[in-house]
């Protein structure tokens, strides 16, 4: 019969002082060392780590937790006790110490550790490590603080399909899919549904996977990620900069009022966002990085190393607006007197991190839309629903997405992308 007394508490509640005094312990072990007569071992559960100390002559606790190993899942019952020399000031003295499932020998080394291919060749068993779970604990907090931004601003969520027959962002990074003999791709953006949606919701967004065929072997990008996308109808460009900028805020102050010990954790400092945020022009940009010596060609896309030196020349997040139409999708608007320069922008990081959300005001009339499709010889065939919205009520409207995994990247201070994601998806890695 189980004891009553004690109490299932978690590392956090422990440490905070919210348990009861004796409590029920489930977790793993994270460490562990012997002195004398106690055997130390740290438990890590979902919400941190807690001290256990076993005490020779108590039970078998002792003789048990000598037993377990490295990352074994256990149960400890004991009673909670002050000791300014454990981690958090707290411990567990064990009264019964329980190996639920023993590990075998744990085969991240230090030795091992070092080498980041290996770490993501072990990437299921790599993700129990303080800065992973640290940084997927960050991300959360990134998404759940889009939900309630949203929710908050009146937005609708919804979802868009996986399988597509026509490219948002372009053919080229399409991924084929045989769908029952009939050629599709996977999703590269749902923008095309949430536009269709805004005559029924008028302020939608989305939260789902996106597929990009890239190859490229930047520590900016994922062939696998996770979207947020919004757009609105009877709104602006300078209404989407708002809503971007808004976001991103949010984000950031949920990070640091409740994830102040992951950031420790990774050795990030961290500010509130300052609204509004800079904004440049996409020619101050090309000068910026021309001065740097990292020229481009005005009408091209910012490429990797000027995005890099422009966004080092800043110290919080901005916006570079007013893109080339040729550095743009087919769908932006330009301006009625500079029809070569879209209603468009990027937000930026600094720190050499670059573009975490693209976004710009769409064309709404018809006949506009069909006359870009033409000049850049689009097949008209493929984009008929979208073209089928402009005929019955379509507002003005604007949107952008804004990737899951860039964002957190920025927000943990990552090295890479790939560890903003729990299992990432690269050129060259497609297991485990």
């Amino acid at each position: 019969m189980k004891d009553e007394r004690f109490r299932v508490a978690t590392a956090a509640d422990i440490l905070a002082g919210r348990s009861g005094p004796e409590v029920e312990v489930h977790g793993w072990v994270s460490r562990k060392h012997t002195v004398g007569g106690l055997v130390f071992a740290i438990v890590r559960d979902g919400t941190g780590y807690v001290q256990i100390s076993a005490r020779k002559g108590v039970g078998g606790a002792y003789e048990t937790a000598r037993s377990a190993t490295k990352e074994s899942a256990v149960v400890v019952r004991g009673a909670v006790r002050d000791d300014r020399r454990a981690p958090g000031g707290k411990e567990v003295s064990a009264a019964e110490f329980e190996v639920v499932s023993l590990a075998e020998s744990w085969p991240i080394t230090k030795t091992a550790a070092k080498s980041a291919s290996y770490l993501f060749d072990k990437r299921h068993l790599s993700i129990r490590g303080p800065k992973a779970i640290a940084s997927m604990r960050i991300r959360t907090e990134v998404i759940g603080a889009a939900f309630d931004y949203f929710r908050q601003n009146g937005f609708t969520l919804i979802s868009g399909p996986t399988f597509v027959q026509a490219a948002v962002e372009g053919g080229s990074t399409l991924f084929p899919v045989d769908y029952f003999g009939r050629a599709a791709y996977l999703s590269q953006s749902a923008q095309f549904y949430e536009e269709a949606a805004l005559p029924a919701l008028q302020k939608v967004w989305i939260y789902q996977p996106a597929f990009r065929a890239e190859k490229s072997k930047t520590n900016k990008h994922l062939t696998e990620f996770w979207m947020i996308e919004s757009e609105q109808a009877f709104a602006d460009q300078s209404v989407n900069l708002q809503t971007m900028e808004g976001l991103l805020a949010m984000m950031v102050k949920r990070v640091l009022e409740n994830r102040e010990q992951d950031l420790k954790v990774l050795g990030r400092t961290l500010k509130e966002v300052s609204l509004p945020l800079e904004r440049i022009t996409y020619d101050r940009a090309l000068e910026i990085a021309e001065k740097a010596g990292h020229p481009f060609a005005w009408g091209d896309d910012i490429g990797a190393e000027a995005e890099r030196t422009i966004s080092k020349t800043f110290d919080a997040p901005f916006f570079v607006t007013d893109y080339p139409l040729s550095a743009r999708a087919f769908y932006h608007m330009t301006y009625p007197d500079r029809p070569k320069v879209t209603m468009s922008a990027d937000l930026m990081a600094p720190e050499g991190i670059g573009e975490l959300a693209t976004g710009g005001q769409r064309i709404h009339e018809q006949s506009q839309l069909m006359e870009r499709i033409a000049s850049q010889d689009l097949p008209a065939e493929a984009f008929s629903w979208y073209l089928d919205l402009r005929k019955f009520g379509m507002p003005p409207h604007v949107g952008f997405g804004i990737g899951v995994e860039r964002t957190t990247r920025w927000i943990a201070g990552l090295k890479h992308i790939r560890s903003a994601s729990l299992f990432p998806r690269t050129v060259s890695r497609i297991s485990p």
